[in-house]
Parts: C-alpha cells; sequence; structure tokens
C-alpha cells in the first residue's frame, strides 16, 4: 500500500526529546512551517518556555512532560495528541542520552539507564504511534538511529548497542506493517556527530571532556530530514556523508575500521580539556542548565553547515541512491588504502 503523507503545515508533529538538540531543532522548524506540535520531554519548565516562545509565533502546540522509557508516560504523550488534535499525522522518536567511558567501567545502572531511554523510549513511543495512526488514518513513523547503529564506537559501546537495537526493531516494524499493508510509513534517520548538547549531557567516565568526532554537522541539516520524511516515505536516509561511508566500511571492511577506530578514536573523543569537578549529566534526569539550546558551539571541531550527500539522497530515486552509495563505498575504500599504510608504519 502507498502511503500518501500530508504536507507539514497541515500534519500533527508528535517530537521527543524536544527541549534539546535535534528535537529542539525539529521543533522550531516546524513550526516555522506551519506544523502543529505535540512536544515531550522530561524537562516540564523548559517545555512550557518553547511552548509560549512558538506560540507567540502562532503555532498550535501541546506539551508532555514525560520520560520515554516509561510505557504510561508515552501512553499520555499519545493522548494529549489525540485529544488536542484529534490525530498523529508524524511521530519522531528522538529522545537519547550517552555515556563515554569503557564497557567496563559505566556502572550496570547507568548501562540500564541509556537503554531504558535509547531503545524502549524507541519501542515505546513506535507502539504508541502506530496504534493511534492505524485509527485516524496512518501517518509517518521516525526513529532517530545514529552513526553507530550498524558500526560501534568504542567509549560509546552502549550507546552503540541501544543504536544497533533501533535499527533491528525499526527495520522488524517496517516489515511487519508492510506486511499487513498498514499506511504507515517507517524510516530510520541515522545522523553522524551533530553539534548537539550530546556531549554535555551525556555522564561522562573519563578523564577529559567529552567530544565528538570529526566530522560534525549541523543540527539543522537532521532537522530538515526528518521532516523530508515526514512528507515523502523512505526507508532510511543518512545525515552526513561520514554516516554512510561508516556503514559502507563496516559492511565491507569491518577488521579495517576496528584498526582505523582503535587507532584514533580514543584520542579523538577526548577533549583537550580535564574534566570538570561536579560536572552534572542527563542521564538520570534532565539538565536543567543546557536546556532550550540547538547547539553546544563546538570550539574543537568544525561544523558542516549542509551535507551535499544528504541533500541529493532525500530527493533522488533509488537508482541514484545507488550511485550515490557507490561513491561513499569508493571513497572508503580510497581512504582505506591510506589508513593500511599509516597503520603499518
Amino acid at each position: 500500500m502507498s502511503v500518501k503523507l500530508r504536507k507539514i503545515n497541515e500534519q500533527v508533529i508528535v517530537i521527543t526529546g524536544a527541549s534539546s538538540g535535534i528535537g529542539l531543532t525539529t521543533a522550531r522548524m516546524a513550526a516555522e512551517q506551519g506544523a502543529k506540535l505535540v512536544l515531550a520531554s522530561r524537562n516540564g519548565d523548559a517545555l512550557d518556555q518553547l511552548a509560549s516562545e512558538l506560540r507567540r509565533q502562532g503555532c498550535q502546540v501541546a506539551t508532555v512532560a514525560a520520560d520515554v522509557g516509561n510505557a504510561n508516560d508515552v501512553e499520555r504523550i499519545g493522548a494529549t495528541a489525540m485529544e488536542r488534535f484529534g490525530r498523529i499525522d508524524t511521530w519522531v522518536n528522538n529522545a537519547g542520552v550517552g555515556t563515554f567511558g569503557r564497557l567496563e567501567e559505566v556502572a550496570l545502572e547507568d548501562h540500564i539507564r541509556l537503554f531504558q531511554t535509547n531503545f524502549w523510549g524507541v519501542v515505546n513511543g513506535s507502539l504508541e504511534a502506530v496504534k493511534r495512526m492505524k485509527q485516524r488514518g496512518g501517518g509517518a513513523l521516525i526513529n532517530v538511529g545514529s552513526e553507530v547503529s550498524e558500526r560501534a564506537a568504542p567509549l560509546q559501546g552502549m550507546y552503540s548497542a541501544s543504536k544497533h537495537a533501533v535499527k533491528g526493531f525499526t527495520d522488524a516494524l517496517r516489515m511487519e506493517l508492510e506486511k499487513e499493508e498498514a499506511p504507515v510509513s517507517v524510516t530510520l534517520v541515522r545522523p553522524a556527530a551533530i553539534d548537539t548538547m550530546f556531549a554535555l549531557h551525556a555522564k561522562n567516565y573519563m578523564e577529559k571532556e567529552a567530544v565528538l568526532p570529526a566530522p560534525v554537522y549541523a543540527p539543522e541539516i537532521v532537522a530538515k530530514a526528518i521532516l523530508y520524511c515526514a512528507q515523502h516515505p523512505k526507508r532510511d536516509i543518512f545525515v552526513g556523508g561520514a554516516s554512510k561511508l561508516v556503514s559502507s566500511g563496516a559492511a565491507h571492511m569491518p577488521r579495517l575500521l576496528d584498526k582505523y577506530m582503535n587507532a584514533s578514536m580514543f584520542k579523538q573523543q577526548k577533549s583537550k580539556y580535564d574534566k570538570q569537578p561536579g560536572r552534572t549529566d542527563a542521564l538520570h534526569a534532565p539538565d536543567p542548565t543546557q536546556a532550550l539550546r540547538e547547539r553546544q558551539g563546538m570550539t574543537e571541531r568544525h561544523v558542516a553547515e549542509s551535507s551535499a550527500y544528504t541533500a541529493l539522497a532525500l530527493r533522488s530515486k533509488p537508482v541514484t541512491t545507488a550511485l550515490l552509495a557507490g561513491g561513499a563505498l569508493f571513497g572508503a575504500l580510497f581512504a582505506a588504502r591510506g589508513i593500511s599504510r599509516r597503520l603499518a608504519r
């Protein structure tokens, strides 16, 4: 069954993790385009401030203070959308948390909390969205994965595992919905490293402040991809050419990528600055000091404001997308030759 999706200015959009980063950027962009919004986050005060800002611009918005790891909270998000607007056209599962540190060093309770948000939050949101959409003519489910959905990164091991799980769940749900011809488009968005509050929100076990490895992209690129997929059914989309490059490398030269990451990623994820004493994070509870910020404003990394790969992939037909993927693989293989030489020295 072909899924027909509304234009953004005709849509009711649910966004989780809406109080900072990609979620906040997407909410503001969708409001500018005329969408009605249901915004969810653990930080109710930040949501209230954001709602006031968007209402001044003429946006109709409802907010729900909710922990996506709690199924009852997620059900309240769906109920609020139905009570306020009568339907859900797009549901964006964006909420996520992170940790930096070796798997053996991170406390078990922190591993569990991360998975509760990153994986079970997506499961809870997806099942709630599908239930509501089936009742009101269908829509788009958009799950935010990562460039580590297929390729694990050291020092972010459990985060990588959660994004692997998100991909597996999303792919299985898509097939089941297609089999029953449900009018729901299911998209997995896989961003590369993005200049958001992720590193500051993450719980850090390292001796240095955490920093995302280059290349780093602007959150607006992800928001544009999300809103495009809300209107045009897409199976998945890589945000940032680096994300596609990593995926191609994982598929075709995994062992070489292991060696490259061992040689570079431990250093690349550590800032030159010592970890600040008493540093706060957002793993178990929201961090009010970082609320309503779209970007960290990185000083140690250049931030790319656009991605030619993603712009082409969004609007390309399958054949063109395959050619783009082939180009990414060629680039990965070409880069691998240089990596092999450096590792052999």
